[in-house]
């Protein structure tokens, strides 16, 4: 059986589930993520009735695409990481130093299944502090279920790529979002810059993966490169504030970049 028979069969099953197949002809973007891996964890989402409608991508990347679906009328994303092709040392070492998964060993699938698990429980964390991101719904071996933030299909745009009237006031409402998630969720970002926020009327920060506790290692080392991007980006449009302030004013200590 050919790659587009194997994929016309899915979806034929999915639909026989109640699922309506959106943008089926989408095979060569969907080759490299719906490995039978995958497969098999998307039937179990669509088992327990968490995914009505599958769309095509609305984002891809190195580590994952996104796909676009829907749950009982509402737009979810479907973020699948890639079992193959993912960065699995980079992943490796930002799950190592995490208490909450350090003693996470073993196979490549089995460090991506727990880097899953890992965007997940940060969202969670992140969403209950009141920070603007992706609502985590559901998450299952490598896929994970997020709320969809966009109108019509269409996710809101980068910040980098969105038309910001108050640069300054969206720069001061950022650094909010990093000091509560420091405070309330006990969490730092760790790849925060203008790739990572969405924008749409307000910021909202989104790829949580890699975001780590603050007793992590090396968390002031990532807490201080997240400040240096956003003033690198935001230093063409607005004042900046001192780094080491900025730094002092979110842990409460002076402590420097070792």
């Amino acid at each position: 059986m050919g790659r587009r028979d194997e994929y016309e069969r899915f979806d034929r099953e999915i639909e026989a589930m109640g699922v309506r197949v959106k943008d089926a002809d989408q095979v060569k973007v969907r080759d490299d993520v719906f490995d039978e891996v995958t497969l098999v964890a998307l039937y179990r989402l669509v088992h327990k009735k968490l995914i009505s409608v599958i769309g095509g991508p609305i984002s891809t990347g190195k580590e994952a695409n996104i796909y676009y679906g829907e749950h009982d009328g509402r737009g979810i994303a479907i973020k699948i990481y890639r079992i193959q092709t993912a960065n699995f040392k980079a992943m490796t070492d930002y799950l190592t130093g995490d208490r909450r998964f350090s003693s996470i060993r073993g196979s490549r699938k089995g460090i991506i299944f727990a880097w899953t698990k890992k965007e997940y429980s940060n969202l969670a964390r992140a969403h209950d502090a009141g920070i603007p991101v992706p609502e985590p719904l559901a998450f299952d071996r490598n896929i994970l279920l997020m709320e969809f933030l966009g109108e019509e299909e269409i996710p809101y745009p980068q910040l980098r790529l969105a038309g910001v009237e108050d640069y300054g006031a969206v720069y001061r409402e950022v650094l909010g979002y990093i000091r509560r998630l420091y405070r309330d969720a006990r969490l730092v970002h760790a790849d925060l810059s203008e790739y990572n926020i969405l924008y749409h009327e307000k910021p909202y920060l989104i790829d949580m993966g890699q975001a780590v506790t603050p007793d992590h290692p090396r968390a002031l080392t990532f807490l201080i490169r997240d400040i240096k991007n956003l003033n690198r980006y935001f230093s063409r449009y607005c004042d900046v504030l001192d780094e080491q302030e900025t730094i002092k004013a979110i842990t409460g200590s002076g402590r420097r970049e070792p």
